[in-house]
């Protein structure tokens, strides 16, 4: 499975807290893209895709939600839910997003910019890519 759970390094003090990242230091890439998601209804559920080559660091600032990560062959469940925490998601992994709190506000650091091209938005295509190596 082409992903991990990244425990991001806190400095604080009465004041509060602060988590710094970097490119190529606690982001394994270089970042070329941020969004962010936010007022997604609990019973709503988001992604349904993967990407052929980009690289994903997702951060719930706030709130939480569940991931599905299927890479083809397994599919493994992860619980997103403290701002310290990023889940880097790898190339070739299908991902979907549910069980949004109320409030759950997501931050996307990603490796390339935006290309619809790179999308792969059936599960069934996007098995089929991995049986045909692309």
């Amino acid at each position: 499975m082409n992903y991990k759970l990244i425990d991001f390094t806190v400095h604080g003090d009465n004041r509060g807290k602060l988590v710094a990242l970097e490119n190529n230091k606690e982001i394994p890439f270089e970042v070329k893209r941020v969004y962010y998601m936010f007022d997604t209804l609990p019973n709503e559920a988001r992604g349904f895709h993967a990407h052929k080559e980009l690289e994903q660091i997702i951060i719930a600032m706030d709130g939480a939600c569940r991931f599905i990560l299927d890479d083809g062959e397994k599919r493994e469940q992860v619980l997103l839910n403290r701002p310290d925490v990023g889940l880097y998601i790898g190339k070739n992994m299908w991902r979907e997003m549910h069980d949004f709190s109320y409030g759950c506000k997501l931050v996307v650091l990603a490796s390339e910019y935006y290309d619809e091209q790179e999308y792969i938005r059936n599960y069934d295509d996007f098995l089929k890519s991995l049986k045909d190596g692309k």
